[in-house]
């Protein structure tokens, strides 16, 4: 059986650590807590380990982050992530790129579709992302991926007008 664990820390009774647990919003610092107010009450490593749903090396690791951070080293560490595709003055240019629309001579395309600033981007920044990331960069943005209504050449707006004066209401 392993040794006993040793709160140095003592602001918080386990009467304390209890009523926090209970209130906090994460679930998993409100389990820390209560395994730890286990311990306070002189319960085994291992009962209250069993107790909380965790191995008695977790909850001697928890209780040493404990004893040096207080409440807040229940927490989990946050986490960097994956580093973002473009930096920040490549997100800048990417925004004027698509405000500015394509040209037809240099683009080959009269509008911008994702598949395309995929091709822009990739020959621009040197990287490759799928066309989804180009919709997620895109709101990242602020942009949105609606297209105007199409604008036929033909179109006489002074016939339309005439129409919508002659037509009954339904």
């Amino acid at each position: 059986m392993g040794r006993k664990i040793e709160v140095t820390r003592l602001d918080l009774s386990a009467r304390k650590l209890r009523r926090l647990a209970s209130r906090s919003q994460d679930g998993r610092v409100a389990c820390r807590a209560l395994a730890i107010a286990h311990v306070l009450e002189g319960s085994s490593r291992a009962a209250a380990a069993v107790a909380c749903g965790m191995d008695r090396q977790t909850l001697r690791d928890w209780v040493h982050r404990y004893n040096d951070e207080g409440l807040d080293g229940l927490s989990d560490a946050r986490r960097s992530g994956r580093p973002p595709v473009l930096s920040g003055e490549q997100m800048e240019e990417l925004k004027e790129l698509v405000l500015a629309g394509p040209d037809l001579a240099v683009h080959g395309v009269t509008r911008w579709r994702c598949i395309d600033l995929c091709g822009v981007i990739a020959e621009r920044y040197h990287v490759v992302v799928p066309e989804r990331t180009v919709g997620k960069l895109l709101h990242r943005l602020g942009l949105t991926r609606l297209q105007p209504r199409p604008y036929h050449p033909k179109k006489d707006a002074a016939a339309q007008e005439a129409f919508k004066k002659t037509s009954q209401p339904s």
